[in-house]
């Protein structure tokens, strides 16, 4: 049995795509990557290229960067859901100066409805200093909401730390 939600949250770099990326790998399941990023700029655009190239083939990509809801709701129990990553999912939201608590409900009603298993990533953002500007600390704070929301539904919760996984609620499977 494969938990319905798993949150897999670590600091940038940490290894936390590539961990949960091997859960998904795992499961036997039909592989669906629900990619959030926007691709701006050509370092954005390398990022993205390396990822597709680690996760190997086998893989159906959905371009999702605001509306996560229609991609969970086409999801079956045969499939398994990677969402890379809630961090620039937020961002996206922030950004289009949309309304956060709204978005973040939505998001939430999502995964509970969704049939089939889903993880998704999310950076801890909230050990380093506090930002120097008001722009960086709404977002900060609006990380760490949503972080505490995604770690409250999940059955399973693992923080990724220099590539170890610590389970912090759950078993893996």
């Amino acid at each position: 049995m494969y938990p319905d939600l798993t949150f897999v949250l670590g600091g940038a770099a940490s290894g936390k795509s590539a961990f949960a990326e091997q859960l998904v790998v795992s499961s036997g399941k039909s592989r669906v990557y629900l990619a959030t990023s926007q691709v701006f700029d050509d370092e954005m655009r390398d990022k993205v290229q390396r990822h597709i190239a680690q996760r190997g083939e086998g893989w159906a990509t959905v371009e999702a960067p605001l509306d996560l809801g229609p991609a969970l709701a086409d999801l079956t129990p045969d499939h398994i859901c990677l969402i890379d990553c809630a961090t620039m999912w937020l961002t996206n939201h922030l950004l289009a100066e949309n309304d956060l608590e709204v978005a973040q409900a939505a998001l939430l009603q999502a995964l509970k409805s969704c049939h089939a298993p889903v993880v998704i990533v999310s950076n801890e953002v909230g050990h380093g200093i506090v930002p120097d500007n008001a722009l960086s600390r709404r977002f900060r704070e609006a990380q760490g909401r949503l972080n505490i929301a995604l770690a409250a539904q999940a059955d399973l919760a693992v923080q990724v730390t220099a590539g170890l996984p610590l389970v912090l609620k759950g078993q893996l499977p």
